[in-house]
């Protein structure tokens, strides 16, 4: 399940940011305190005000029980120009619950909300040449590889080239 980030997430989106498996390969960095990721939280929540609303950031929830949903991860879409009609997908799942398809259908979700309700024309996403189990989502949900691109992604480990994905609004299907 997808739902809007709120003050409340604070605890697990600091957890999930803090951790190595989920810092590997992500630009953001691990936050120096629970400070610096509730300045990015409140970011995240102010996006859900605006009349014109470019970023999408949603906590990723499991149902664990028929009524029971736990934080595991987010997901994010961030639109282009209007006229481009464009968006960039991403995603960080609490590495408790990789290899459960949990990324996948988190993905697909946001790529159908792309689609149908924003009524995109394209969707694109990026990850580390070493970042295997990522891209294997991004195929699992109809994303077609477009190249490589050379040194882009500042890792901490370095310059890493990145993979580079795409999804057409009449490619998508929702499963």
């Amino acid at each position: 399940m997808l739902r809007e980030l709120s003050l409340n997430d604070l605890e697990e989106v600091h957890i999930l940011h803090s951790l190595p498996e989920t810092d590997e390969y992500n630009t953001l960095g691990i936050p120096k305190n629970k400070q610096e990721t509730l300045s990015i939280l409140n970011q995240w929540i102010g996006f859900q005000k605006s009349d014109h609303r470019k970023n999408y950031t949603l906590a990723v929830e499991y149902q664990y029980l028929e009524y029971q949903y736990y934080f595991v991860g987010l997901v994010g879409l961030h639109l282009g120009a209007n006229k481009m009609k464009n968006g960039e997908v991403w995603y960080k799942i609490h590495p408790d619950y990789w290899g459960r398809g949990i990324a996948t259908e988190a993905v697909k979700e946001i790529l159908r909300f792309g689609f149908e309700d924003l009524e995109l024309h394209r969707i694109e996403a990026g990850c580390a040449v070493e970042n295997l189990r990522s891209a294997k989502v991004l195929e699992k949900v109809g994303m077609i590889s477009e190249g490589r691109k050379r040194k882009s992604l500042p890792l901490k480990t370095g310059w890493s080239d990145t993979l580079e994905y795409a999804i057409l609004e009449d490619e998508f299907e929702d499963y």
